[in-house]
């Protein structure tokens, strides 16, 4: 299950999302997106974890909580749609 993760603090990394995450199961991967030119965290990222029933109660615990200092938005990631090329 794919999970996105917004409005995060912009000191926390992929390992201190993790941890969050661990809590409620086994996680495949964690990315926080960073900005290209600045490199800083843009406050948002994805959660990947192997067993859907441990991604769900990971969504139903974590939304709306508190971390950092931050209130938390925890849904299930939905494809991104495809962009048009833009041509100069």
């Amino acid at each position: 299950m794919n999970i996105y993760v917004g409005n995060l603090s912009y000191r926390m990394n992929d390992q201190s999302l993790e941890e969050v995450f661990a809590k409620f199961g086994a996680v495949k991967s964690c990315k926080i997106v960073n900005d290209r030119e600045t490199g800083r965290s843009k406050g948002f990222g994805f959660v990947e974890m192997d067993v859907s029933s441990e991604g769900q109660k990971a969504i139903d615990e974590l939304n709306g909580k508190e971390v950092e200092g931050r209130t938390l938005k925890v849904n299930e990631a939905r494809p991104r749609e495809p962009r048009e090329r833009r041509s100069y």
